[in-house]
């Protein structure tokens, strides 16, 4: 089903797709960066990664220990 398009027409799609990506709202790096940052900083408190996981919430923890008699 995929046809080979010639190089006009392949310009065309490109110059289409960079007219729509053009309109696309755009903000300064030193503006987004420290959005990122801020956020992340916010939500370091509940990152469990950097906090832990309390022992009666970690689904990780063994249960019990088996014992053979």
């Amino acid at each position: 089903m995929a046809q080979e398009l010639s190089e006009e027409e392949l310009l065309r799609v490109e110059v289409e797709r960079l007219k729509k990506e053009v309109k696309n709202p755009r903000a300064p790096i030193s503006k987004t960066g420290k959005e990122i940052k801020d956020y992340v900083e916010a939500q370091a408190g509940n990152d469990p990664l950097l906090t832990g996981v309390s022992e009666d919430k970690n689904p990780c923890k063994e249960k019990g220990t088996c014992v053979i008699n």
